[in-house]
């Protein structure tokens, strides 16, 4: 029995102890930035992109693109594991939310290093970015992203300012089908239509770039894309 009592002093002790540490506690903040803390962790205070090359810029790409990526996570259109389990429990308003939130942020760009590539496969790579190749149904980055590549309002992203690694991982993740999104995915068609050399110069050649002054995306309806995309509201 005193084996018990002094174990229930115990424990009642803990409690109390627990209780007084609640007490001298702050409540955490219920403010967006609070909530956004995990977002923030890995791709910065303002969505300004992290360090390692691989969490890409948030701040200042159109809400309607950073909505839509959430969602694909949400649905297990795209892969990561990290991204999958954040908005998992999202309702959809919050992550309007928060997509608004990075869109109107605009903070400096940060250009990354790129590994060496050759004078050829840069000639090769500005061709793609601006010019396409008809020949194998390759249409120019610029057609859809802008002449300046910063975008258009509301659904296409920027490309400047975007490190190699990301780029090539994502282009990378669209082939091996961990990167999918609304039908028809026009990203994927004409990814399949690149080799692996082309990705690894266009993703050197994008990162490399030279970020405009401007670096808004284009206002809507200012561009007319080459293929029917399902993400601008022309697929099934």
């Amino acid at each position: 029995m005193r084996r018990l009592f002094r174990r229930l002093a115990v424990i009642a002790a803990a409690f109390c102890a627990m209780q007084a540490l609640a007490a001298d506690t702050p409540p955490v903040p219920d403010t967006l930035l609070q909530r956004i803390a995990a977002c923030t962790s890995c791709h910065g205070e303002h969505g300004e992109g992290g360090s390692n090359g691989f969490n890409p810029r948030l701040a200042g790409k159109p809400a309607g693109y950073l909505h839509r990526q959430m969602q694909d996570f949400q649905r297990g259109l795209r892969h990561y594991p990290i991204m999958e389990y954040t908005v998992g429990p999202l309702t959809d308003d919050y992550m309007r939310e928060i997509a608004e939130y990075f869109s109107s942020q605009d903070v400096p760009y940060t250009l990354h290093d790129v590994p060496a590539t050759s004078p050829a496969a840069m000639t090769r790579a500005e061709q793609l970015v601006s010019k396409g190749d008809a020949a194998r149904g390759i249409p120019p980055c610029m057609a859809c992203h802008g002449s300046n590549l910063t975008g258009v309002q509301p659904d296409i992203p920027g490309l400047v300012g975007l490190p190699y690694d990301y780029i090539s991982a994502q282009l990378g993740s669209w082939r091996t089908n961990t990167r999918n999104t609304v039908a028809p995915d026009c990203m994927k068609t004409i990814v399949g239509r690149l080799s692996d050399a082309d990705i690894s110069a266009v993703s050197a050649w994008l990162a490399q770039r030279p970020v405009p002054a401007d670096a808004h995306a284009e206002p809507e309806g200012s561009l007319k894309p080459p293929l029917h995309c399902g993400v601008l509201g022309s697929g099934t």
